[in-house]
């Protein structure tokens, strides 16, 4: 079978399309400047543009980090739950709850 044309049956038996990947198709971000005033409590009222773009709304948290020297970005920290998927790896083995409490045991009677 051809790029595009239906292959690999997933469980359920349905057929999956294949994706080709020399078709990829970039998505065009329109990129512009906004600029915004601290005051001398050390505000900064974030421009409705931006706040729009991040998708934060009053009372939703951001955090700044830092890229570089000198340069931040400003990320919002109210993403879902479900974007964490995939932040920490599966560990290579399965550890038991015995081993667990052995572990925390150790580590408590270290910390007295």
């Amino acid at each position: 079978m051809g790029w595009g044309e239906f292959a690999n049956p997933n469980a359920a038996g349905r057929f999956l399309k294949s994706v080709n990947p020399c078709y990829r198709v970039r998505k065009e971000v329109e990129t512009f400047m906004s600029t915004a005033t601290l005051t001398s409590k050390g505000q900064v009222t974030i421009p409705i543009v931006v706040r729009t773009a991040l998708g934060v709304d009053t009372g939703d948290r951001v955090e700044f980090v830092q890229v570089e020297a000198g340069r931040f970005e400003l990320i919002a920290a109210t993403q879902p739950v479900t974007a964490l998927k995939g932040l920490v790896r599966k560990p290579s083995s399965r550890v038991g709850i015995a081993a667990m409490n052995k572990v925390i045991a150790a580590q408590g009677a270290k910390a007295r």
